[in-house]
């Protein structure tokens, strides 16, 4: 039993430690800024931040920390998207279902994102970023929603970069509620039957969502090695490229956001055609 003990303890520190490397490694084998931008560029980015929580556990630090760092790399990924000329980000922050965690954590991610929103908002007006929130504002607390609609207040004429936090977000919910403001619009005759019966563009239900006048992501990255969607921009992904790393937010470096960015560029995209 001791010797089964030992090697188990063995064998779990040597997991950490490989998980440790795995960043190093992987940003080892990352293209230049140079290369990225002799390629083609995806206009619009959109990016589910996995993998803090574990960060924090692999470390034995509380969560929070693998969550404060996630926001100092989203910093560093803003600043990437701005260099090789990325126009949208879109970063998936807190989903409607998070609420759901225990309320210690949840606090204290309230807490994080208004501490990070008022850093940030100067770095925002300089670098003419532009802050958009994309969720159910209904229910955000007051004392969030202020700072959120403060931050979209003041960068609201910038256009070197749209950055898209998507906060109490949930993609199943963002459809249903654009389907019934659809169908309320249509109820009170601001859209006629011929009006229905001629669409045969999908960007009008487009304009329902929260993501109105924002195009679609070409290239969607999760962190974290997780290979699932998590009811996120559920409509908006339909020809999107998807790019799964095992690298933790936390780790993710610009390196490792070049290299998902080549490999977006050596894809062939064909939208159903031949």
């Amino acid at each position: 039993m001791v010797f089964k003990s030992l090697w188990k303890c063995r064998l779990i520190k040597l997991a950490n430690f490989y998980k440790k490397i795995t960043p190093l490694i992987s940003s080892i084998t990352a293209p230049s800024i140079n290369v990225i931008k002799k390629g083609n560029v995806p206009l619009h980015v959109a990016i589910i931040m996995d993998g803090n929580g574990r960060w924090a556990q692999i470390r034995n630090l509380p969560r929070m920390f693998g969550h404060k760092r996630g926001a100092e790399i989203l910093h560093e990924i803003v600043i990437a998207c701005k260099d090789i000329g990325i126009k949208y980000l879109t970063a998936f922050s807190f989903s409607t279902e998070n609420w759901l965690r225990p309320k210690e954590e949840v606090d204290g991610l309230m807490s994080l994102f208004v501490e990070v929103l008022k850093k940030e908002l100067p770095g925002l007006i300089e670098n003419n970023v532009k802050l958009n929130l994309i969720g159910d504002k209904k229910t955000i607390p007051n004392s969030i929603l202020e700072v959120f609609c403060d931050a979209e207040e003041k960068t609201k004429n910038n256009s070197l970069l749209i950055l898209n936090l998507a906060f109490n977000y949930g993609s199943r919910f963002e459809i249903f509620q654009a389907a019934k403001k659809m169908c309320q619009k249509y109820y009170n005759k601001f859209l006629s039957n011929e009006e229905i019966e001629d669409i045969s563009d999908f960007n009008v239900f487009s304009q329902f969502l929260y993501t109105k006048d924002i195009p679609d992501p070409d290239l969607l990255i999760r962190t974290s090695g997780e290979f699932r969607i998590s009811n996120f921009l559920l409509w908006q992904i339909a020809y999107t490229e998807l790019y799964f790393t095992d690298i933790l937010w936390p780790d993710f470096t610009r390196k490792h956001f070049y290299k998902a960015i080549y490999s977006y560029q050596k894809r062939e995209r064909r939208f159903g055609r031949i």
